[in-house]
C-alpha cells in the first residue's frame, strides 16, 4: 500500500486537476499524479512518512482462528512488511518522555468487530502524522445541529491549512460516543472515492460540506485554489439523546488503504 494508490484515489486527483481553477493548482496536482507512477513503477514510498499502521478487522462470527493469536499475526505482519519492505518505521514508545523508537513500526493500531458470516476481512491502512494531527472531535450540543456540524467540520480544516497536504479526504464519524465517533472517522476513510453513501440524508450533508469546504482557497498543498478536498466521507450512527458527537478525521492526498477477505 505504501507503493501504489488505489485506482478510485488516482482518478479522484485527475478528476481534481481537469476541474482545479488555478494553474500552479493543475501543475502540483500533475506532480502528485506522476508521483503516484513513479512510485509503482519503481517500489518505492509514496511518502517519506509510512505511517502509523491501522487495521480494521472484521471477523465472521463463524469464524474459528487456528495457529495462534490473530492479533500477533497481524503485528507480525506490520513488523515484517515495514522491515521487509524498507520502509521508515514511525512508531515510539513512551511518548511524552522518552520517544524511543520500536524499530519495526509496531505495534499497530488494532480495531476489531465481530460480524455475522464465515469470512474475516483484513483492512489496512497506513496513516500519517500530518493529516492526523489535524484530527478533530467535538461534543455539540444537540440544539446545534445540522449547521453546528457544518461549521465544526468547516473550520476544523480551515485551521489544518496546508499542514495535512491537501488535497484531502475528510472522514467524519457522527453520532455514538466520544471515542466511537472517532473510530466511524477513521472507517470512514476506507470507503472508495466515488462509492454513494447509501443514506440520502448523509449523502447531501456530504455534498454541502464538500462543497464548503472546497470554497475556503486553500486549494492543493495549501498554495491556493478550488480543490482543497477529494471528498467528504461520513459514517453515522444513533447517540445519545443530550449528545451530537462528531469526530473529524483528514486524509491526505496520499490515500493508501486496501483490504483482503479469507
Amino acid at each position: 500500500m505504501n507503493f501504489e494508490l488505489g485506482d478510485d484515489v488516482l482518478a479522484a486527483l485527475k478528476e481534481a486537476q481537469r476541474n482545479e481553477a488555478s494553474s500552479l493548482g493543475r501543475e502540483i496536482l500533475g506532480q502528485l499524479i506522476e508521483n503516484a507512477g513513479i512510485a509503482q513503477q519503481e517500489s518505492l514510498p509514496l511518502c517519506q512518512d509510512c505511517g502509523v499502521a491501522v487495521v480494521f478487522l472484521e471477523v465472521g462470527q463463524d469464524v474459528h482462528v487456528t495457529g495462534g493469536d490473530l492479533s500477533a499475526a497481524v503485528i507480525e505482519g506490520v513488523r515484517w512488511g515495514y522491515t521487509q519492505g524498507y520502509l521508515r518505521k514511525s512508531m515510539v514508545n513512551q511518548p511524552f518522555s522518552a520517544r524511543k523508537n520500536t524499530g519495526d513500526n509496531t505495534p499497530p493500531v488494532i480495531h476489531t468487530e465481530i460480524v455475522p458470516g464465515n469470512r474475516l476481512k483484513i483492512s489496512y491502512m497506513a496513516k500519517g502524522a500530518g493529516s492526523e494531527n489535524m484530527s478533530r472531535l467535538a461534543m455539540l450540543k444537540p440544539a446545534e445541529g445540522r449547521e453546528g456540524l457544518i461549521e465544526f467540520v468547516v473550520r476544523t480544516v480551515d485551521e489544518a491549512g496546508a499542514n495535512a497536504c491537501p488535497p484531502l479526504v475528510i472522514g467524519l464519524g457522527i453520532g455514538a460516543t466520544a471515542e466511537g465517533a472517532m473510530r466511524l472517522a477513521k472507517k470512514a476513510l476506507l470507503r472508495r472515492i466515488g462509492e454513494p453513501n447509501p443514506d440520502l440524508e448523509t449523502v447531501e450533508l456530504e455534498s454541502e460540506l464538500l462543497s464548503r469546504i472546497n470554497g475556503l482557497g486553500i486549494g492543493p498543498l495549501g498554495l491556493g485554489g478550488s480543490i482543497t478536498a477529494l471528498a467528504v466521507q461520513a459514517e453515522v450512527r444513533p447517540t445519545h439523546i443530550a449528545s451530537l458527537p462528531v469526530a473529524v478525521n483528514i486524509q491526505c492526498h496520499s490515500a493508501r488503504h486496501g483490504e483482503v477477505v479469507l
